[in-house]
């Protein structure tokens, strides 16, 4: 269903943005590697290269409108249009409400929440050319809806960025454009054998996520035939955020 599709994933150089890029280079799809880390990006894209898959690693700091401005430009000199955006970038930076500087705020929500409205703008002025319009997912989290201690900064840009996709869906809905976002629960990006049985227990799905189940869930809202889906956020996480917590 991606074959010859343009996809442009940020963040893609490791933990779910690199596997949700593999995973539409691998259905075909023409696929932009965005990343700050040039390092990675450039390693990433050469593998999947190497594995005779259409890919193009181009380094972007998504905090910069002008590297997002030259992101999209580049893409389409490249491959000739926009059909789907993958915000994924994102920082984490737990600290107490009462230490946190400015500068610090600011930094997660311009790396997290303002790149997500610069990067869906930009690219929506390329894919509204298109006949089908296209499509744009954004990661949110469950942190959206609940917390721990001293995750303000990245709380606000979640919920953010939950906000901003109904908000895009509906001024883009003339131009074909669908917009939604996922909150993803607990996905394990490092080593998988090393968690424990209970760790998977706290999930109705009887397991921690991996990055493989928010690129399915990427491909079932950038999906053509899922045109009736637009505007919402896609919880997945196996049930965690509905488990009761009272100790047995």
């Amino acid at each position: 269903m991606f074959l010859n599709k343009v996809v442009i994933v940020t963040g893609a150089a490791q933990g779910i943005g690199r596997e949700v890029a593999s995973r539409y280079a691998e259905a075909g799809a023409h696929v932009i590697l965005a990343d700050i880390n040039e390092q990675l990006g450039v390693e990433v894209s050469t593998n999947l290269k190497n594995k005779g898959y259409s890919v193009h690693f181009i380094p972007t700091d998504v905090r910069k409108e002008q590297d997002v401005i030259q992101l999209m430009t580049t893409s389409v000199e490249r491959f000739g249009t926009i059909d789907i955006l993958i915000n994924n970038a994102g920082i984490f930076r737990p600290i107490s409400p009462y230490d946190i500087s400015m500068d610090v705020w600011d930094d997660v929500i311009n790396t997290n929440l303002r790149s997500v409205f610069i990067c869906s703008r930009e690219a929506a002025k390329f894919m509204r050319l298109n006949k089908n319009g296209g499509a744009i997912v954004s990661m949110a989290s469950t942190r959206a809806f609940m917390s721990e201690p001293h995750t303000e900064s990245y709380a606000a840009t979640k919920g953010g960025i939950v906000a901003l996709t109904h908000a895009l869906a509906s001024s883009f809905a003339p131009d074909h454009i669908r917009v939604n976002c996922i909150s993803p629960g607990w996905i394990e990006t490092g080593d998988y054998a090393q968690l424990r049985e209970i760790d998977h227990r706290q999930h109705f799905s009887g397991r921690v996520g991996k990055p493989s189940d928010i690129a399915r869930a990427c491909f079932y809202l950038t999906d053509d035939q899922n045109d009736f889906v637009t505007g919402i956020n896609l919880t997945v996480d196996g049930g965690m955020t509905k488990k009761m917590i009272y100790e047995e």
